[in-house]
């Protein structure tokens, strides 16, 4: 294979990634073979995350890693073929085979490296042997890996006991679909009793209207009297008379009926909210349920760096939503062990600043203005912020001038970007900005936010504020094109009504002035790609999205109010469907998507990077701009998919991936496409079965799709050509000029 242009060290921490999360696929499916030895679920599983550990690591130029899940995959393809049984033994050596996984990559030297190849080299022997049935082979192999199996096992932690319950309460089982539908019913009856408000206002009109009615007719009554009594007849005033006391009546009977819907509505509002409530409490778990071997961990990382750490947790029994509190496990990990390796100094330079030795990292989590914040401080260091300027400028990310000017929370925002580190040298305890990268990922999946503050040898702090659920969310709602939208809260920093003749243009974009700051503008009409925006009057309804240089001016159409929304996912069938998260209903019925404004911001920088922002009130139209060619890169391995990306995004290309067959096919349904490339082996639906889907809609039978896989028998060819696949390319002879080359022959240049 030759040398990978597009950044090859940044692929190599790519695999580091794929290699640790394939790693845990494997771990649970050895503990679930080590009680099921047979079950073909488990094994398929196991087998695919070896054989795609494998494509990737000979994509990257890995052949230890090649090796090594070459033989976890020919042991539990000989399992899957009833050769082999996955008893303790083998489930033993599997797991030291994990083990092995997760150290490619990390060794720094060229001592370390050789030792590694050498474990693995004892490791394939022993795991041989024992597929093999021989003995002698075995038992030679079995002595050169008895050290390491030992001190794999000497160096596994005792497992930490799970707290004892001591709540006597009766506890019931019951499916979490249920629950989920109970929380989604509660909420629609939460929203529809809000109904009995808006008709409660209308229905007050309508008495201010009658009553005003009604002194009308007192007057006209008292007119009629001076001024005509002796000529009215009888009847007429008798008429009269009727229509007042009717009128009366009626007065009466409104005030009565509106009181009693106004003791209605306040009645069902608040059991309506009870309901809410106690079905949100079903779902709701207590913090200390997600930290359970934090301590254990903090403490294991300080001893392995010599230094003296103790973990306060803050906030055990606060409420969290059970989806929420499953994914703080990853991000909060990160953030322990960065404040531990990264925040707490050593002891003697502690005891030289005045401080304790032993350093303290608090973990707190409470409830304020409805919405969960979880926070992660230390007593240690801070950060340094003269190193982090050097470092924003050494990476080329700011100019030196640009970076002196830049303010402590500008600066801090660094940190999250992907791959960002002050250290020349990434430890095993962390990477700051892998982790810190990761723990935003994961908090934008729950529509929440990251920040990070500090002060100089005081500590640094990291606050993430989270939804209480992700069933319920307030929203403002606005509306383009004529449809509404709700945008998150917790994602919209400011709205504004913005005159025309505060925008200027700077560089060929249209910027405003806000808090001190330039900020770019875009209509939510050129993101969502609806029909071009004209403005109505001089002033534009503006929304802040963002953070910091990444803030940008949304245009709509009109604000419609703030609301409490029910959140409705969206059919799985769709995928993932660009610029939305979910949908819900208006209190009136009406149905409406909310916005992903993670996505909106995504989008804007792509049309930023592109040229393709176009200036709001000018309608310009996304026909009349000169696209990319678009091709959809369809890889179960992150490794490969970020390759080709990045190979073909250098040339021009405009290119989304799918991380399977599936997800590749919800892709070309959804969306216009140049060409398609894809992998064979992958999960949910396979290559083959992915291009015949093509080639049989009507609709892109005529899209070029290319096969690019590691399989390179004649045989395999043939079907992949035989299910209309327009090239075929082998990933064991790839090359980045290889693939240019295939993709120029099926569809020319990146643009026409």
């Amino acid at each position: 294979m030759t040398s990978i242009d597009p950044g090859r060290s940044s692929l190599l921490e790519l695999f580091q990634e794929e290699a640790r999360g394939q790693a845990q696929i494997l771990s649970d499916g050895l503990i679930a073979l080590e009680r099921a030895p047979r079950d073909p679920v488990t094994l398929e599983a196991s087998m695919r995350a070896a054989h795609s550990l494998k494509g990737a690591a000979r994509v990257v130029g890995v052949p230890v890693g090649v090796t090594l899940a070459h033989v976890m995959e020919d042991c539990f393809v000989a399992a899957q073929e009833g050769r082999v049984v996955l008893d303790a033994g083998y489930i033993d050596m599997l797991l030291r085979g994990v083990d092995l996984i997760v150290q490619i990559g990390e060794a720094q030297d060229i001592d370390a490296q050789a030792a590694l190849e050498r474990e693995v080299d004892a490791f394939v022997e022993a795991l041989n042997a024992r597929i093999e049935g021989n003995e002698a082979r075995q038992q030679t192999s079995d002595l050169s890996l008895e050290l390491t199996l030992a001190k794999t096992v000497d160096e596994t932690p005792e497992p930490v006991a799970a707290p004892a319950r001591t709540n006597d309460a009766r506890m019931l089982r019951m499916r979490a679909d249920t629950l989920d539908r109970l929380l989604s019913h509660s909420g629609e009856s939460l929203v529809e009793s809000r109904w009995l408000k808006p008709f409660s206002q209308s229905m007050l009109r309508v008495k201010r209207i009658q009553h005003d009615a009604n002194r009308a007719l007192e007057r006209l009554h008292e007119t009629l009297n001076e001024t005509n009594a002796a000529q009215l007849d009888a009847r007429a005033h008798a008429a009269l008379d009727e229509v007042r006391r009717l009128t009366a009546e009626a007065h009466r009977q409104l005030s009565e009926r509106l009181a009693e819907l106004e003791n209605f509505d306040r009645r069902s509002t608040h059991l309506a909210q009870q309901i809410y409530d106690e079905a949100l409490a079903c779902r709701m778990r207590p913090f200390v349920d997600a930290t359970g071997g934090f301590a254990r961990m903090v403490r294991d990382v300080a001893r392995g760096l010599g230094r003296d750490v103790r973990l306060v947790i803050a906030g055990e029994t606060t409420q969290v939503d059970r989806d929420i509190l499953d994914l703080l496990d990853a991000p909060l990990g990160h953030l322990l062990r960065n404040a531990v390796d990264h925040g707490i100094e050593e002891p003697s330079l502690r005891r030289a600043l005045g401080k304790p030795e032993t350093g303290t990292i608090t973990l707190e989590a409470r409830h304020s203005a409805g919405s969960l914040f979880i926070s992660v401080s230390d007593d240690g260091a801070g950060v340094d912020l003269d190193a982090l300027r050097r470092s924003v400028v050494r990476k080329n990310l700011a100019s030196e001038d640009t970076a002196a000017r830049l303010t402590e929370a500008e600066l801090l925002e660094f940190l999250f970007l992907p791959g960002f580190s002050m250290r020349d040298a990434v430890t095993d305890v962390s990477g700051r900005g892998v982790g810190l990268d990761a723990v935003q990922d994961v908090v934008r999946q729950v529509r929440g936010s990251v920040r990070v503050t500090q002060e100089a040898h005081a500590g640094t702090r990291f606050t993430l504020q989270l939804p209480l659920t992700l069933s319920v969310i307030r929203s403002l709602i606005v509306e383009v094109a004529g449809e509404p939208y709700g945008l998150p809260l917790a994602h919209v920093v400011r709205t504004l009504v913005l005159p025309a003749s505060a925008i200027d243009m700077l560089e060929g974009q249209q910027h405003f002035s806000f808090d001190g700051k330039r900020v770019g503008l875009v209509t939510a009409h050129q993101i969502l790609q609806t029909a071009a925006f004209e403005a109505a009057s001089d002033a534009l309804n503006v929304v802040v999205i963002g953070q910091g240089a990444a803030s940008y001016g949304i245009v709509v159409d009109r604000f419609l109010g703030e609301r409490m929304l029910v959140v409705q996912p969206l059919d799985k069938r769709l995928g993932k469907v660009r610029n939305i998260a979910a949908g819900a209903l208006m209190e009136n019925g009406d149905p409406l998507l909310i916005a992903d404004l993670d996505d909106w911001l995504r989008s804007v920088e792509k049309l930023v990077g592109s040229g393709e922002l176009g200036r709001v009130g000018a309608g310009t139209s996304r026909a009349s701009v000169a696209a990319a060619k678009r091709v959809l890169v369809v890889d179960d391995s992150l490794t490969v998919r970020e390759l080709e990306r990045k190979l073909l995004a250098s040339r021009g290309y405009d290119v989304a991936v799918a991380v399977d067959g599936m997800d590749g096919w919800n892709a070309v349904r959804g969306e216009r496409f140049d060409l398609v490339i894809t992998d064979i082996d992958m999960p949910r639906l396979d290559g083959i079965e992915l291009v015949t889907l093509i080639k049989r809609d009507a609709q892109l039978s005529g899209l070029p799709v290319m096969i690019v896989s590691y399989k390179d028998r004649a045989e395999d060819r043939q079907r992949g050509l035989d299910a209309g696949a327009d090239y075929y390319l082998a990933k064991g002879s790839f090359h980045d000029q290889a693939l240019i080359d295939a993709v120029r022959d099926l569809i020319g240049e990146a643009k026409s």
